[in-house]
């Protein structure tokens, strides 16, 4: 009976860690004050824009894990996409787009 015990928990902690989320998973607050949701699909992240001039849009598609990530993020006022990144350091999210890696913008955006 114990040892029924002692392997069921072990096996449901290692499912635990195997399905934990990426740290990029969830809703944030970008520097313009709007609320961006980023969750997984097909592979990758997408970047949603749930409030604000261009809600229920998507900006970008994220792929990486740890804490770095790169793909593509568009400027939704200027309906332009560029090569982008972005990484995690505790409950902020540096996101930075580039045209041709030379040229980049970069914000912060904040967990919600």
């Amino acid at each position: 009976m114990i040892r029924s015990f002692v392997l069921a928990s072990a096996i449901a902690m290692i499912a635990g860690s195997v399905h934990a989320e990426e740290p990029i998973v969830g809703s944030w607050k970008t520097a313009a004050g709007d609320t961006a949701v980023i969750a997984s699909c097909g592979g990758s992240y997408c970047v949603i824009l749930k409030t604000g001039k261009y809600a229920g849009r998507k900006i970008g598609t994220l792929a990486g894990t740890g804490g770095s990530y790169a793909g593509e993020i568009t400027d939704p006022a200027a309906d332009k996409t560029y090569s982008g990144s972005g990484k995690i350091s505790g409950n902020s999210l540096r996101m930075q787009g580039c045209v041709m890696k030379v040229l980049c913008k970069s914000q912060t955006w904040t967990r919600l």
